[in-house]
């Protein structure tokens, strides 16, 4: 297996123009961003409530503010990019949130905090959408498992990059200085999508538009549109769950749980963060041959098989080793999503589409660290790794398996309703461009 997954990767990595090269590195370098501003948080809330003399507790509000603008931000570029092309909302975009990023560390108090977070929100809750619909409107379809996957990486690497950061710039500039290099990935992505150009997906669905005079709100209240749209909530929310039941706590669990240093529970998220980055990258490229679902599917089997070592480890070696294979399989299957999303929305609305479903299941997802918490102190952190992450990573297998997909399909080049097609696997594409319902 590992000779032809080699040449998969081979094949589906190499072939891209300049152009389709800058889209997706912009996408990455985005989504990289906001995993490291959000993991940065949790790494420096002791400091920023004792800097502002307040609790660890409400410290934590600000997480939760950013999750609730997220949604509130994926529909307003969403819905923007949808009638003026993805270029301009996206620099908009990230000049935005990198502002909000660096003027977070001149806080002057937790209330400007807050506040800002809840800014920062709107901003990061475009940049996924956006993002990863530019770069997969542009990857040709038969590459977009391996960029799939290698975008959706850029979350574990920018958990990565924010535990090293932590050890490199907090002893000397303390948590503001964290937040001021936070803007540095995001103009580096805004320089990058100044050479991306137009979608051209986008281009000719407009032109469609514009020609047959349908407007944007009949697509989305097209019944199977409407139907697909809530089952993608319901199946990023237990994608959030699975991804966020077994992050969060993880390191309160090391710190306070097992008794072990700071230091100690960032070197293990280094560990489990590289088994991440290769499950993402690996799984998604198996997308492309085996079909987005039996991925996701397998992956989190396979995670399932994890739960009772990733709950109960103790020894140094257990707990590295469990970790790893836990991240392997999670962020196995969240590799697929990016192609699979945007390959199950409508071309007139995809910049709004994948967005919104994903930051909505965020959203509903939120509730996992106060609930993980809860069930920690009255029945121990595997208690709550088990009761949680075992039927999310269920609900993941059955939504999955239950659902459709529409893999491999050609982007902008069929009429804006999606056929009511049956998909045990892969979608046909004889009508391409839009995803099965």
């Amino acid at each position: 297996m590992g000779i032809p997954l080699l040449g998969d990767i081979r094949d589906q990595a190499g072939g891209l123009d300049r152009d389709q090269r800058n889209a997706f590195l912009a996408a990455f370098l985005g989504w990289m961003m906001d995993a490291f501003d959000y993991f940065l948080l949790v790494f420096v809330i002791t400091e920023v409530a004792k800097d502002f003399g307040t609790s660890a507790e409400k410290v934590t509000v600000a997480t939760t503010l950013t999750l609730i603008a997220r949604p509130l931000g994926a529909y307003l570029f969403g819905l923007w990019a949808d009638k003026v092309g993805r270029r301009l909302p996206l620099m908009a975009d990230v000049i935005f949130y990198s502002l909000i990023e660096m003027i977070s560390g001149f806080s002057t108090s937790l209330t400007m905090l807050l506040i800002l977070r809840f800014l920062y929100g709107i901003g990061m809750g475009g940049e996924w959408g956006l993002g990863v619909s530019l770069a997969m409107e542009k990857i040709p379809p038969e590459k977009r498992g391996f960029y799939s996957g290698m975008l959706q990486v850029g979350y574990p690497a920018g958990y990565l990059v924010a535990a090293l950061a932590y050890f490199a710039i907090t002893p000397l500039f303390g948590w503001r200085g964290l937040f001021i290099f936070g803007a540095v990935p995001a103009l580096i992505a805004l320089w990058v999508r100044y050479r991306v150009g137009e979608s051209e997906v986008w281009e000719r669905t407009n032109a469609r538009l514009q020609m047959t005079r349908t407007p944007l709100r009949k697509v989305f209240f097209d019944r199977k549109v409407l139907i697909r749209f809530f089952y993608l909530v319901l199946l990023m929310t237990a994608f959030n769950f699975m991804s966020h039941g077994t992050q969060d706590v993880y390191p309160t669990f090391l710190k306070k749980g097992l008794h072990h240093s700071p230091h100690y529970a960032v070197g293990i998220a280094v560990i489990y963060n590289i088994g991440a980055i290769l499950g993402g990258v690996l799984c998604g490229t198996l997308s492309q041959r085996f079909g987005r679902r039996r991925a996701i599917v397998g992956s989190a089997m396979l995670a399932l098989l994890v739960v009772p070592l990733f709950a109960y480890s103790k020894s140094t070696a257990l707990l590295a080793i469990s970790a790893f294979l836990m991240q392997f399989f999670v962020q196995g299957a969240w590799g697929v999503i990016p192609a699979h999303l945007t390959e199950m929305s409508p071309d007139a609305i995809r910049g709004f589409y994948p967005g919104v479903t994903y930051q909505l299941g965020n959203l509903l997802a939120a509730i996992n660290l106060p609930l993980q918490e809860r069930l920690a102190d009255s029945h121990g952190y595997s208690f709550a790794f088990g009761v949680v992450v075992a039927p999310t990573l269920l609900a993941v297998v059955l939504l999955t398996a239950f659902g459709r997909e529409a893999h491999g399909v050609e982007f902008g080049s069929a009429p804006t309703a999606p056929p009511d097609t049956e998909s045990p696997v892969q979608a046909p594409v004889a009508e391409p461009g839009q995803a099965t319902s």
